[in-house]
């Protein structure tokens, strides 16, 4: 009997909500990383799953991470201009 390592976890969850609600680049990469683990894994090449594995982890929060960066900053200009409007009456 072959002695298999425990399958890595692939983190497509993560990476398709992560496309979907975040940053779409960082998501499909994460997404191609987490549909290469459980290949790999089938092939017997448990490292290369372990590292996709770990890719597809940091790709998704990048996603997340990158999101969540390009939200404050439409808020904060959102915010800036709407203090300006009413600093100037305008509002």
């Amino acid at each position: 009997m072959e002695n298999k390592p425990t399958r890595p976890n692939s983190y497509l969850a993560l990476a398709i909500i992560s496309t979907i609600l975040c940053c779409l680049p960082a998501g499909i990469v994460s997404i191609i990383y987490s549909t290469k683990v459980n290949s790999l894994y089938e092939d017997g090449n448990y490292a290369e799953a372990e590292r996709a594995s770990k890719n597809a982890k940091t790709w998704g929060i990048v996603s997340v991470a990158l999101a969540l960066l390009i939200y404050i900053v439409i808020f904060a200009i959102y915010g800036i201009a709407i203090f300006a409007a009413i600093a100037n009456g305008d509002f």
